[in-house]
């Protein structure tokens, strides 16, 4: 029998996170494209990430249709959210030329998945990259990242707001991811916890 689920966090009720995840404003607009592997994730920070954010929108599948749209959003200079070569280090917007805000493309999925939509949708691998020059470390205690510097979406996400819009603000964006977190281990036990992640 499946336990009932929120339909705002898509968690279980009696473990929903919907309490946690804040209501922040940005200048930034963040668009996810999440790969639909991703949907049913125990984890699937994009859709907190979108949750969290005004200013944000969460689409899921592997081909985006109205991709050029989406990009073409007035007002906005377009960036994926992707690490790579020629890869432009996001910085604080007071003193930019551009005086736009970015608007954010952000792959959601294992690399492999996130790559695999970058090759079924061309007009992404034509878009500016951007990335943190700084990456500070995961906050995700139960896994062991698969590449140097690898980020949650909700991670990535919060760290490249806060380049843009002042250190610190959208700290809170990871509440509940925290929380989801915190109750993983609470539900594993701390004596399995340490004993598997904490070295």
């Amino acid at each position: 029998m499946s336990r009932i689920q929120c339909e705002r966090c898509l968690r279980p009720r009696s473990h929903c996170l919907c309490p946690s995840i804040p209501c922040l404003d940005s200048r930034t607009r963040v668009v996810l494209l999440q790969h639909p592997d991703e949907v049913r994730h125990a984890l699937n920070t994009a859709r907190l990430a979108a949750l969290g954010l005004r200013n944000a929108q969460l689409r899921v599948g592997e081909v985006f249709e109205d991709l050029a749209e989406l990009i073409a959003t007035p007002g906005y200079r377009p960036g994926l959210l992707f690490p790579g070569d020629g890869a432009e280090a996001l910085a604080a917007y007071s003193g930019a030329a551009d005086e736009r805000p970015w608007l954010l493309i952000v792959p959601d999925g294992t690399w492999r998945k996130a790559r695999k939509l970058l090759y079924l949708n061309p007009l992404l691998q034509g878009l500016s990259r951007v990335t943190l020059a700084e990456v500070q470390p995961s906050r995700y205690r139960l896994r062991k990242a698969p590449e140097q510097g690898a980020l949650s979406t909700v991670e990535a996400v919060a760290q490249a707001l806060n380049v843009l819009e002042g250190a610190g603000r959208f700290d809170e964006l990871l509440r509940p991811f925290e929380v989801l977190i915190e109750g993983q281990i609470a539900a594993m036990g701390m004596e399995t916890f340490e004993r598997n992640h904490l070295r």
